[in-house]
């Protein structure tokens, strides 16, 4: 029992600080006080950690919510994004389509540019798995990434034709030529591999050209070649290049 519980029902916990020298120094108390003492109830504790817990569930339960709302944003965004020019596209579409007003769009993003910025890191994730394949198996490889490419490709052109006027578009045009590039030389690392060094720099800029978005619009777009058409094409162009780079004389 202790004076802080008088009822006795807890385990009180004392702590004894000596300070009689402090005390003496300052002379705030008498001489004759030597301790003080500090009492931490168990039943307290444990009813302040009960408290908290539900507190952490509703903090969690929002963050949780949060993020919903956010994926929302940004899929209704990307999904207008591969049918329409970025500059044609409003936020005020954009929240009508994912259930939420422009001021909720506007405080997690900022802005389009920003919504812009967020939504490419999702894109860029859809299409690293589209495009996974067995290192080496270029059939597999080509074929996928044409695949990727009639999910993306017109966007991609659309917002590649932007560039100049949208510096936001531009870093989005940077960051997938640097990731495409990095695709190339993932994906075909077994080949580039054999080349010594000259010719492996080479050879991973011809497969950074034949495998472009561009290659594809050619194909795909002007000279109306089906999927199919465009994946043996394409596959041609690949298989052409590492032979061609490989040779001694390249």
């Amino acid at each position: 029992m202790s004076a802080l519980n008088p009822g006795g029902n807890t385990t009180d916990v004392a702590l004894t600080l000596k300070i009689k020298g402090i005390l003496d120094e300052f002379g705030s108390y008498p001489a004759s006080l030597h301790c003080a003492l500090f009492h931490v109830s168990h039943t307290h504790m444990k009813a302040m950690s009960a408290a908290a817990q539900p507190r952490r569930y509703v903090q969690r339960a929002r963050a949780e919510a949060a993020q919903a709302t956010a994926r929302r944003i940004i899929d209704a965004f990307l999904a207008r994004l591969m049918t329409q020019w970025f500059d044609e596209i409003t936020l005020e579409r954009v929240a009508e389509d994912a259930g939420v007003t422009v001021q909720t769009t506007v405080r997690r993003f900022g802005g389009k540019d920003g919504l812009l910025a967020e939504a490419v890191k999702v894109l860029g994730t859809q299409i690293v798995a589209r495009r996974a394949a067995p290192a080496g198996k270029v059939e597999r490889l080509v074929a996928n990434l044409v695949e990727d490419y009639e999910h993306t490709g017109d966007a991609v052109i659309r917002l590649l034709a932007l560039e100049a006027r949208h510096p936001a578009v531009r870093s989005v045009a940077e960051f997938g030529r640097r990731e495409h590039r990095r695709w190339v030389a993932t994906a075909f690392a077994e080949a580039l591999g054999r080349l010594p060094f000259p010719a492996r720099q080479r050879a991973l800029d011809a497969l950074v050209v034949t495998t472009d978005v561009y290659v594809w619009k050619l194909l795909r777009r002007d000279m109306r070649k089906s999927p199919a058409a465009t994946t043996t094409t394409m596959g041609a162009l690949v298989r052409a290049a590492l032979v061609q780079l490989a040779s001694p004389r390249s």
